[in-house]
């Protein structure tokens, strides 16, 4: 049975899909940041052809009025107005809005591949691809004709979740604005939704070239750590079952295999430190101290800086304790902390802002996008979440202003450390954290994930670093259980791809072969690299081809198992 929701998406995008071209009225274009001497493929630069409002009674087309830029029905008012090297999008309403569509038609039948982003991690399935009309691309899309390649985006930062879909007729954007699962209720504010962006590529210029390009138009204020991040991870060879010892050891052999000079690596105790993962199992959520296995961390961190390495955490901030009140927790899930409740909020700073000052130098926070929406980003499509809920505080804010604000509260209570944002919305993170990891986890046990997740993700978001944050490809895994061909090789694409390098080291499996090869990676890893460029992308979604440091390097990424 079609469900309610299900009837009124498809009913807007019926809707502008079939729209006729309105009566062209004085709208600014969008501001670029470049000219290109080609035409468009979609010209923004003109009034959409559509705007449809999916409110919390059913849909609303909205016309022109007499004033350019302005666009309205009974119940709900659109706004397109120039800022720098954008168009703003305002939304304005007197009852509950669900989303808002905006289309151009356009003759598309010269592109030949798409690609999109993803709303957090990428899970393997970041790719170029033929027209697939209600293929949901979050947040920018790239469209290829075979010699040039134009971009459309929002700026990051924006207060609703946005994807693009793009058909043989035309370009359409759809805004999410609900607050949870419910519309949002704005009463007297205006909501400035998102900014557009736009790129068209000059000649000779690459599709890796043209999305490195228009990062940067997206994100104008990147906020970037001051130098190359490199070091230790344990997740990948202790999963959980870390202790001070570890920590130690660990220190001792990244410090051991680095090179010499200011940058020194980082080590990072993940998930397992905390008292909810320690042998008395007292309830997750707690931040404030570390179980019998972590006796006396400030101790522990001293010690590791001492050795020569910088001393880095994983928490998950949105993990509710036992002892949490009960008007702290998010109604759609119990066991998860409500950002928009104050004493849940100041929770969420102090036990960030205590790890800084127990001496941390890195924070990774971990799992918000799921505690919030219940979804991981590979099912969320179009629908972030389940209908019928929204945060404590009512629907008076859109999701991606709640995900704003808790980043902005994160950000905020770090302090000088360095942040990395895990599971984290990637288009509200540029800006706000150094790092984000761009895939899901690879493994250190299995070489199938590894090459699903990491190659994947690096090849389609390497673009993003250095314009959005430093990306995270996740950990280069030595350890006994991966063959040592393949888990070699990915190492050595991460260390030389001038993204953030991590590697994960079991005591076991460092012989005198990987010990030589995990010197030469953290010996790049610590300089600043040109970008890693898969060249083969195009055709595959995990490329054998890359430009690494100004060389082609081919890798065979085939499955040991055959």
């Amino acid at each position: 049975m079609t469900s309610r929701r299900d009837f009124l998406q498809q009913g807007a995008a019926a809707l502008v899909a079939s729209s006729l071209p309105l009566p062209a009225r004085a709208l600014p274009g969008i501001a670029r940041a470049r000219r290109s001497p080609a035409a468009p493929l979609v010209d923004l630069s003109r009034p959409p052809d559509a705007i449809v409002a999916q409110t919390a009674s059913g849909l609303e087309r909205l016309g022109p009025s007499a004033v350019g830029g302005r666009w309205g029905s009974a119940h709900v008012e659109v706004t397109l107005a120039p800022v720098e090297q954008a168009t703003r999008v305002a939304l304005a309403a007197s009852v509950g809005v669900a989303r808002v569509t905006l289309r151009w038609n356009a003759d598309l039948s010269p592109v030949r591949l798409m690609l999109g982003d993803a709303w957090e991690r990428g899970y393997g399935d970041l790719e170029w691809r033929g027209f697939v009309p209600d293929r949901v691309m979050p947040w920018y899309v790239l469209a290829f004709d075979g010699a040039r390649t134009d971009g459309y985006g929002v700026r990051t930062g924006a207060a609703a979740f946005c994807w693009w879909q793009m058909d043989p007729e035309g370009l359409t954007l759809q805004a999410d604005v609900r607050s949870g699962g419910v519309p949002v209720t704005l009463g007297a504010r205006t909501l400035n939704m998102c900014e557009l962006v736009y790129w068209a590529s000059e000649d000779g210029e690459s599709p890796f070239a043209a999305l490195r390009a228009f990062c940067g138009v997206m994100c104008p204020a990147p906020r970037l750590p001051s130098g190359p991040v490199y070091g230790h991870n344990d997740w990948y060879y202790a999963y959980g079952g870390n202790s001070a010892e570890t920590m130690r050891a660990d220190a001792a052999h990244i410090v051991e295999l680095s090179p010499t000079g200011g940058n020194r690596p980082f080590v990072v105790i993940d998930d397992g430190w905390q008292p909810g993962r320690g042998a008395s199992k007292a309830g997750a959520g707690y931040w404030d101290r570390g179980n019998e296995k972590f006796p006396d961390i400030p101790g522990l961190l001293a010690d590791v800086t001492r050795l020569g390495a910088r001393p880095g955490v994983w928490m998950r901030p949105l993990q509710a304790p036992d002892d949490a009140p009960e008007s702290w927790r998010l109604p759609r899930e119990h066991g998860v902390l409500d950002p928009t409740v104050e004493g849940a909020r100041q929770k969420i700073a102090a036990d960030v802002g205590r790890l800084a000052q127990w001496g941390f130098e890195l924070v990774k926070h971990d799992y918000s996008t799921w505690d919030l929406f219940g979804r991981w980003g590979f099912q969320m499509g179009s629908s972030l979440t389940k209908d019928g809920w929204t945060f404590a505080e009512g629907p008076r804010r859109t999701s991606a202003e709640v995900v704003n604000a808790l980043y902005a509260t994160i950000r905020a209570a770090a302090g000088s450390a360095i942040v990395i944002g895990c599971n984290t919305v990637s288009h509200l993170s540029a800006g706000q954290f150094e790092m984000c990891r761009v895939g899901d986890d690879t493994s250190g046990e299995e070489w199938a994930r590894t090459r699903k997740m990491g190659v994947n993700s690096l090849a389609f978001r390497a673009a993003q670093s250095g314009a959005f944050y430093v990306a995270d490809p996740d950990c280069a895994a030595v350890t006994a259980k991966e063959p040592w061909a393949l888990a070699s090789a990915w190492l050595d694409l991460v260390a030389r791809s001038g993204t953030m390098c991590f590697v994960s080291l079991a005591p076991d499996a460092l012989g005198a072969e990987q010990k030589r090869a995990v010197r030469a990676a953290l010996a790049a890893a610590a300089e600043a690299q040109p970008l890693a460029q898969a060249l083969d992308w195009q055709r595959c979604t995990v490329p054998s081809r890359w430009m690494l440091m100004g060389e082609e390097t081919r890798y065979d990424w085939k499955f040991a198992e055959g």
